[in-house]
């Protein structure tokens, strides 16, 4: 968490750069695994079981906390290689501490179950605060390990730091796309279809913003233009061009979600302009090619598997529960494509260059990582999802369906009894008249009417 935060020896560090040359001591090595396992595997894991109630939630969270003081004090008591003090990892380690420290504290007044007087009104937001900072730990420790890896080896300084940037950045959305793209395969189908909105909705209306401000980011304005500005303002263009076509085609002529092959597309074609993009060394070159034609795979994939796979359905099953082989290629790839534009600044092109590594070792590493990330991915929403076992999900009109959604039609029915008007009352007493006199009534033998019920209600 605090990498270079003990034993600044400044003199140590050569004019014009931020780290020395001494090789990383067993400390800061002990750091830094430390704080990826706590960061990295234990916070996440402990979020999802807070957020399906379970009794290991606190105790996991603890232990979490307690490995990663331990961490952030070896940061500080490190040897060998020395940092400047001014570094990013440094500068986000203590509001990043901070936090975790205001989660603990929030965690212990909610433990507490303090609800009279003034704990009555103040209780819900510290629920709400406390549910949004431990969803939001994930982001918080994969940023401060990507600056953690920037610091350790003194990349991404003076006209380095654009570049550096958009890839950390762009590589970066292609991660948490894929991650959204993970959750909503296995677990949000049914809460994408409550949205009323199809997915390619939210994504092309992301890819169009995203679109507008690479537009007017990607050159450095009143300077001359070089060949890599024409591309990178180019394609912020037809980001934000095909992004709003892609809105529009999300809806079909009677209003209702439609699917499109648009993100699909906006991907395909980034892919094949990132294949081309002109590079000085050749290792850079290869990585930024394979990083053009993985993107242009996954874009392939998709628009396959919305228009033939899926047959513009929103899934393969009417309970959301069930999802095809072929779905989890594009979701893989834009893992996979993350980390190979993250993987290729030019700082990292050079110190492979001079290596002996060469781009195909290379490229098999990162989609290794991707390989790794993808199964926690999974593994984490498998412990979300075992907390709502299909054996024990409730039926409706004969079909299993979700946990959660069934809670959302109980919570449904809840809030609105007694607010259904007079006329409904007594359309359902003349229906249950009606069905008494045929002598279909609800008995101990007949099917339950709690699922038609709740639709009615929903």
């Amino acid at each position: 968490m605090a990498l270079g935060h003990g034993g600044h020896d400044m003199d140590k560090i050569p004019e014009g750069q931020t780290v020395s040359l001494d090789p990383i001591d067993t400390t800061l090595w002990v750091h830094i695994f430390v704080q990826m396992l706590a960061f990295g595997i234990l916070f996440p894991i402990g979020m999802v079981l807070g957020i399906i109630k379970s009794r290991w939630h606190v105790p996991l969270q603890v232990f979490s906390t307690a490995l990663a003081l331990l961490g952030y004090a070896l940061g500080h008591l490190h040897g060998g290689r020395q940092f400047n003090p001014n570094n990013v990892h440094a500068k986000a380690a203590t509001p990043l501490f901070f936090l975790m420290v205001a989660q603990v504290v929030f965690g212990i007044y909610l433990k507490l179950h303090l609800e009279k007087g003034i704990h009555g009104r103040i209780r819900p937001f510290f629920r709400l605060v406390h549910g949004i900072n431990g969803k939001a730990f994930p982001v918080y420790a994969w940023v401060q390990m990507v600056f953690g890896g920037i610091t350790a080896l003194g990349f991404c300084q003076g006209d380095h730091i654009g570049q550096c940037l958009a890839h950390f950045i762009m590589g970066g959305a292609f991660i948490a796309y894929g991650v959204l793209l993970t959750i909503l395969l296995l677990v949000g189908q049914l809460w994408l279809r409550r949205t009323g909105r199809s997915q390619e909705f939210f994504d092309s209306a992301v890819i169009a913003a995203w679109g507008c401000v690479n537009t007017f980011t990607e050159h450095r304005w009143g300077t001359a233009w070089v060949r890599n500005d024409w591309q990178h303002t180019t394609m912020g263009i037809i980001w934000w061009s095909a992004g709003l076509l892609g809105v529009w085609l999300s809806r079909d002529r009677h209003g209702q979600p439609k699917r499109n092959f648009i993100p699909g597309f906006v991907i395909l074609i980034t892919g094949w302009g990132m294949s081309a993009h002109p590079q000085e060394l050749m290792i850079s070159a290869m990585t930024h090619q394979m990083f053009g034609y993985t993107l242009m795979a996954a874009g392939l994939t998709r628009i396959i598997e919305v228009s033939f796979i899926l047959r513009d359905k929103p899934g393969i099953s009417e309970d959301g529960t069930e999802a095809n082989s072929f779905q989890f290629i594009p979701v893989f790839l834009l893992y996979a494509a993350g980390f190979l534009f993250m993987g290729a600044t030019e700082e990292q092109m050079l110190l492979l260059a001079g290596s002996g590594i060469d781009h195909v070792a290379y490229v098999m590493i990162l989609y290794s990582l991707a390989s790794l990330l993808f199964l926690f991915t999974m593994a984490v929403i498998h412990i979300y999802d075992r907390a709502n076992p299909l054996s024990k999900k409730p039926l409706t009109n004969g079909h299993a369906v979700r946990g959660d959604d069934a809670q959302v039609r109980e919570a449904n029915e809840f809030e609105l009894d007694g607010l259904v008007s007079d006329e409904e009352d007594e359309e359902h007493a003349a229906r249950r008249k009606l069905l008494t006199d045929d002598g279909s009534e609800d008995g101990p033998d007949t099917p339950s009417t709690v699922g038609r019920n709740s639709d009615r209600v929903v």
